[in-house]
């Protein structure tokens, strides 16, 4: 299992410096990817952009580039142009985002995401391949039929003869659509003893084509915090976790909440969406059991984190993506260190 440091969206809190020195000291201790993020704040584009400046073994991921955020041409161009920067250590994550950034940042509708999706991924792919972009699909046609746009291709060539395209899934239909087109997929609140029911979801989409997953490379994303006190690391998943499950998106469209019911805490996503949404976000956080923050996070003790680790390399993750919980560029770097020492154990 290789370790991926996940930066998020860029800043908070930290300088351009700091955060530069964090992800070289990840390379220096062996980190194989750092991946950046998106919303409505800081693209991922030119953060890997300037990454790419200050490093030169570590790849470069995006987890993830939004779909409605850009065409499918620009990400072909984007991933191209920072796979040349980087001499060749691009991987390029995409992902629909949801209907509220979606809607409200970028002006995109939400609205037949997997037909989306799936055409979108297939046009990088021709892209980056330098083929004449001729596509004529349900939601993406190019080049329009009734204008003077004509068929392009890329006038540059990646470096790697393919750049692995990572999908961002949770549902049981977008996980099986990562299992169909994708190289590797990128889950949220990932629970390791739950990977059965992910692995039939993104072999059901392999045998929808006849692909074989060898290879294929599941990189879930987990928050991390390697401390002696376990009721303080789990204090600071609290914020974290209450966003995700009880306020990113609707209380109809919450994708991560209904991961937390699928995980047999139905009672808890309902209370703790409930809470949040009346504004009431530290005792939505307090509302969290702390089975379900153990679940889907490394926090506690050494032996601990350590024997968690075990269990995601055991459930065949290729690549652990952590984010470390701490608010000072010092405190980052211990606990890319603590990680690392740990997943060597």
């Amino acid at each position: 299992m290789k370790l991926g440091v996940h930066i998020g969206y860029w800043g908070l809190g930290l300088t351009a410096a700091e955060q530069l020195q964090i992800v070289q000291e990840a390379e220096r201790l062996g980190y194989d990817s750092v991946w950046a993020a998106e919303a409505y704040g800081s693209d991922t584009a030119t953060v890997l952009a300037w990454l790419a400046a200050g490093t030169t073994t570590i790849k470069l991921g995006s987890a993830i580039f939004q779909i409605p955020a850009r065409s499918a041409a620009m990400t072909a161009m984007t991933a191209a142009t920072i796979d040349n920067l980087s001499n060749g250590r691009m991987r390029c994550g995409i992902g629909a985002s949801g209907p509220q950034v979606a809607e409200g940042w970028h002006g995109q509708r939400y609205g037949r995401m997997l037909q989306r999706t799936r055409e979108y991924v297939a046009v990088v792919r021709m892209a980056l391949a330098r083929e004449r972009v001729e596509f004529h699909g349900e939601t993406l046609e190019l080049p329009l039929p009734d204008g003077p746009g004509k068929a392009l291709k890329l006038t540059i060539a990646p470096v790697q003869e393919r750049i692995p395209i990572y999908l961002a899934a949770i549902g049981p239909k977008n996980t099986a659509l990562a299992g169909e087109i994708a190289d590797g997929w990128i889950p949220t609140l990932f629970a390791p003893e739950h990977v059965a029911e992910f692995r039939t979801h993104l072999q059901e989409g392999a045998d929808r084509v006849g692909r074989s997953l060898d290879g294929f490379d599941i990189a879930p994303t987990v928050n991390v915090l390697v401390t002696d006190d376990l009721a303080s690391g789990r204090d600071a998943m609290r914020p974290y976790l209450a966003l995700y499950i009880g306020g990113m998106g609707s209380r109809e469209q919450n994708f991560y909440n209904r991961l937390a019911v699928r995980y047999g805490f139905a009672d808890a996503a309902r209370r703790v969406q409930d809470l949040y949404l009346e504004g009431k976000r530290e005792e939505a956080g307090a509302a969290l059991p702390d089975d379900l923050i153990d679940l889907v996070t490394l926090c506690g003790p050494r032996d601990h984190v350590r024997e968690r680790l075990a269990v995601y390399r055991e459930a065949g993750v290729g690549t652990l993506m952590v984010t470390p919980m701490a608010w000072t560029a010092a405190e980052r770097l211990e606990q890319l260190r603590l990680t690392a020492e740990l997943a060597a154990a």
